[in-house]
C-alpha cells in the first residue's frame, strides 16, 4: 500500500494536484475497504509494505486503524505482515490495531487459522521483516500443518531469484512454492501485477496505487474465491489516479499551433475512458524543428497551454514530464559495412550500458536519487544514442 509515499519528483506540479497525488494511497486504501465489504469477503491479506518507510506518520497509522475498524464492523479479518519498507524494528511508535487484525510478529514463519461457524477453514502462513532486508530463503521454512484443514495459504514478501528490477529479498524459485502443496500464494514486494502460476495460484497483485512514472496503468487487488475444485480470481482496480505514458509522432507539425492541436487530440483520445491521470509524453519527429522548439523552451509553453485545458476537467489530466526523440534511420547496408561507422553500429548492438553507469550508481550521494535502469530503459537509451551519433557523424556527408 505504501501509505505516506512522498511522490518524489512531483513537487513542481500545481499544489492542488499534488495534494490529490499525496492523498492517492489513502484513497486507494478506502477503495480497498469498500471492495472487501461489498464482496463480503472472509478476510483481507496484506503482504508487507503497508507504509512507505519504517517511521510512519500519525496520519497514516490512524487512517489505517480506521480502515481496519470498518472491516471489523463487517466481521472481516485482516492478516498482515511487514516488509522491507516498514520493517518492525524501525517503527518505535506502533499503533494498536483492532482485534480483527492478525500480524505475523517476527521473521519466523508462523501461522494463523481462520474459523467460520466454529470450524477451521484455512491456515494462513507468513512472517514479517524485523529489519530492512531478509536475504535468507524463507520459502523453505513453510510447512503444512497436519490435520484436515480445507485450505492452506502462504503470504510471502519476496522476489524470484531471477528478478533484476528490484532488490532481491527472501529469494525463491517457483519450485520452492509449488512443492509445498499450498492452495494459494499471496506475494508482496514486486509492484508489477503478475500471476506467476495458476495451479496453484502464485500471485503478485502489485501495489494499490502507482507511485511514480514507471508504475503505470491500473493498480489494485485480487478478489479470490477458493473452492475444492477451483480458484477464481478477479482483478479490481483501486487507484485514485493513474500514471501513464504516451508516445506522439509530431513529424507532420510544422508550426507550434499544429503541435498544440496534435497533443490535445492525442491526449484526449488516449484518456477519454479513464479517470485522473499523470502523463509522461515522448515526442518523436523526423524533422529538426522539434529539437529547436525544445532547445528554445517553446515546447514548455505548449505543454503549459495544453495542461491549462486538460487540468480542470472532472477526470483531470496533467502532463508532468516529457521527452524529445529525433527519428533517425540507419541503412542496413551502412550497418553491415566494413568501415568505422559500421563497426560503431555493431558495437552499440553488442555492448551493455551498465558498465558506463557503474560509477554513477556507486556514488554515495547520486545513487540516493537514481532509479534502477530496466532492460527497456537500456534499449531506449542505446537506440537513441546510436542513431544520434551516427546522424551527427554523417550529416555533412561524413566529413
Amino acid at each position: 500500500m505504501h501509505l505516506d509515499s512522498p511522490f518524489k519528483g512531483l513537487a513542481h506540479i500545481p499544489e492542488h494536484i499534488f495534494k490529490k497525488v499525496r492523498n492517492s494511497t489513502f484513497n486507494a486504501l478506502d477503495r480497498l475497504v469498500k471492495t472487501a465489504i461489498d464482496n463480503k469477503v472472509d478476510f483481507v491479506l496484506i503482504v508487507g509494505d503497508l507504509f512507505d518507510n519504517e517511521k510512519q506518520s500519525l496520519k497514516a497509522q490512524v487512517h489505517l486503524r480506521r480502515a481496519f475498524e470498518q472491516l471489523q464492523h463487517h466481521d472481516i479479518n485482516v492478516y498482515l505482515s511487514y516488509g522491507n519498507h516498514d520493517f518492525i524494528n524501525g517503527n518505535i511508535h506502533p499503533v494498536t490495531y483492532p482485534d480483527n487484525v492478525f500480524i505475523f510478529p517476527n521473521e519466523k514463519v508462523t501461522h494463523f487459522t481462520f474459523k467460520k461457524d466454529n470450524e477451521i477453514c484455512a491456515a494462513i502462513y507468513g512472517f514479517s521483516y524485523e529489519n530492512r532486508s531478509v536475504l535468507s530463503k524463507k520459502a523453505q521454512e513453510y510447512q503444512l500443518l497436519p490435520g484436515k484443514i480445507p485450505f492452506h495459504i502462504g503470504m510471502l514478501h519476496g522476489s524470484l531469484h531471477s528478478n533484476t528490477d528490484h532488490d532481491v529479498y527472501a529469494p525463491f524459485y517457483l519450485s520452492d512454492l509449488t512443492e509445498k502443496n499450498f492452495d494459494y500464494w499471496a506475494l508482496g514486494h514486486i509492484h508489477q501485477r503478475e500471476v506467476l502460476k495458476e495451479h496453484p495460484s502464485i500471485v503478485y497483485p502489485g501495489n494499490i496505487q502507482g507511485r511514480n512514472r514507471k508504475e503505470t496503468g491500473d493498480k489494485g487487488c485480487y478478489h479470490v474465491v477458493l473452492s475444492k475444485t477451483d480458484t477464481a480470481m478477479t482483478f479490481i482496480p483501486l487507484q485514485s489516479l493513474q500514471y501513464n505514458s504516451l508516445t506522439i509522432d509530431v513529424s507532420d507539425c510544422d508550426e507550434l499551433h499544429q503541435l498544440e492541436t496534435k497533443i490535445q487530440s492525442e491526449v484526449s483520445e488516449y484518456t477519454k475512458d479513464s479517470g485522473p491521470q499523470l502523463l509522461q509524453l515522448l515526442f518523436k519527429s523526423n524533422q529538426d524543428n522539434l529539437q529547436k522548439w525544445n532547445d528554445e523552451q517553446m515546447l514548455d509553453e505548449v505543454i503549459e497551454l495544453v495542461n491549462e485545458t486538460i487540468l480542470h476537467q472532472a477526470n483531470w489530466k496533467y502532463i508532468f514530464r516529457y521527452q524529445v526523440e529525433r527519428l533517425y534511420s540507419i541503412d542496413n547496408e551502412l550497418a553491415q559495412g566494413e568501415h568505422f561507422v559500421g563497426e560503431l553500429i555493431r558495437h552499440f548492438d553488442e555492448v551493455s550500458i551498465q558498465s558506463y553507469l557503474k560509477e554513477l550508481y556507486q556514488h554515495k550521494q547520486a545513487r540516493k536519487y537514481m532509479e534502477p535502469i530496466t532492460g527497456e530503459d537500456e534499449l531506449r537509451i542505446k537506440h537513441q544514442a546510436k542513431h544520434m551519433l551516427v546522424h551527427e557523424l554523417l550529416k555533412n556527408g561524413g566529413d
